[in-house]
């Protein structure tokens, strides 16, 4: 797939504010720092087209980043240690199960931790929720590039026995340095659009 154009997003922080065009959505989630958006810039391949930041917590909206017209990009609150209030933390996550009850557009999910480290708590949590709800998920270790070659078999079996993954379940090692994983998301995002651009 080519990316050809890609909107400045639509804010939401409540479901009217949605975009009301049933196109196809593609939802990003990951605790604060994972590289969320550094993920967004690499598969979109623009540079600081989603606002990187050293501060955790500065997403606070829901985002949607049209792209080629044709399906969305849904980017969300950072969960885990953003440096904001308990009040603010609650508001994000009412906010990200109102999307995942409603979204009857949303297709699949890229859930994005960090390779570099076991899952968090937060991280389980977040992806033990996300199948509750049935979702077709996909595992996107960031920073990979990170950890050293000889390390990689053995990080990649705590990954997987923390979060009890399958098999048959997708995980995607992901660098933004490199693009190492970028072809297969975009694979996986081409498989759910009738038309390619």
């Amino acid at each position: 797939m080519q990316i050809d154009s890609v909107d400045e997003p639509i804010i939401a922080i409540r479901i009217s504010q949605y975009p009301e065009d049933k196109k196809n959505e593609f939802l990003l989630l990951g605790r604060s720092n994972v590289g969320k958006s550094s993920f967004i810039n690499t598969l979109i391949e623009r540079k600081n087209f989603a606002r990187t930041s050293s501060k955790p917590g500065k997403t606070q909206t829901l985002n949607f980043y049209l792209v080629n017209k044709d399906f969305y990009l849904v980017d969300v609150p950072g969960y885990g240690f953003a440096n904001v209030s308990k009040d603010t933390q609650k508001k994000f996550g009412v906010m990200i199960e109102d999307y995942l009850k409603t979204r009857e557009n949303l297709k699949h999910v890229f859930l994005l931790i960090d390779y570099r480290h076991k899952p968090t708590e937060d991280d389980i949590l977040m992806y033990n929720f996300l199948k509750y709800y049935n979702l077709n998920i996909t595992i996107v270790a960031t920073k990979y590039d990170k950890v050293t070659k000889n390390s990689r078999a053995k990080q990649d079996k705590i990954i997987k026995e923390a979060l009890k993954l399958g098999e048959e379940e997708n995980f995607i090692p992901w660098s933004t340095i490199t693009k190492k994983g970028r072809s297969e998301v975009l694979d996986i995002i081409s498989s759910y659009i009738e038309t390619i651009n």
